[in-house]
């Protein structure tokens, strides 16, 4: 069950999103980044059909660095979100990409913003906002705690609300979190909440030798 949330603070805004890879009942693993760095200031978080996000989220990444490298600028947040919007509207009436997305950026003369795109095409510009089943749960404490220009302090502490809401009252609740975050120094990794960790290669046979079968003895009545 997947969950993407994101807010805009004094100067910068974060994105944070789970890190579980689910096929149907199993979790493939606990460490998909699922926010892509755009460019040096902008996020894109994309939750859905891992194949759709991932194709979706590098075609949308390759297309806004091509033309950056053809016009010499970036485009901006807003830009980029309608850019985004068009490729996904577009491709509804085709072969629709089953994901969401929430896009993050920081500009010079803007500041920071943050933008909702839904899987058919529904594009937002909020303050605060999240998709997914843990955004149930999560909304109404963006609503009681969040403040306008809040600092990265206060807005990480309303982070670590939201996450460990999600995880007591999501019934199959994601263990793993990472946090980015955009502002006048370029989009980066922030942080992660991790409750479990992937095992890095094949098990570890700790379990004990079996002993050597012992001799059968006859037993005499």
């Amino acid at each position: 069950m997947e969950c993407i949330f994101g807010l805009v603070g004094d100067g910068f805004a974060l994105l944070v999103a789970d890190t579980s890879q689910v096929q149907s009942i199993v979790v493939q693993k606990t460490n998909e980044d699922k926010i892509m760095i755009l460019d040096s200031h902008k996020l894109l978080g994309v939750t859905g059909e891992s194949g759709d996000r991932v194709q979706f989220s590098e075609y949308i990444q390759k297309n806004i660095l091509l033309y950056q490298y053809r016009n010499g600028i970036p485009l901006s947040t807003a830009a980029a979100a309608n850019f985004t919007r068009g490729e996904l509207a577009t491709a509804l009436r085709k072969s629709p990409y089953q994901v969401n997305m929430m896009i993050a950026g920081w500009e010079k003369d803007q500041g920071p913003s943050l933008y909702y795109l839904d899987y058919i095409s529904t594009l937002h510009k909020l303050e605060k906002g999240g998709m997914g089943y843990g955004a149930y749960f999560l909304l109404s404490l963006m609503d009681r705690y969040y403040e306008k220009n809040m600092s990265l302090e206060k807005a990480l502490e309303l982070v670590d609300k939201c996450i460990k809401e999600v995880r007591s009252r999501l019934v199959a609740s994601p263990p793993n979190f990472i946090v980015k975050i955009v502002d006048k120094d370029g989009a980066r990794e922030l942080a992660w909440r991790r409750t479990v960790e992937d095992q890095q290669g094949p098990p570890s046979s700790s379990a004990p030798e079996a002993s050597p079968m012992s001799e059968d003895v006859s037993v005499q009545a």
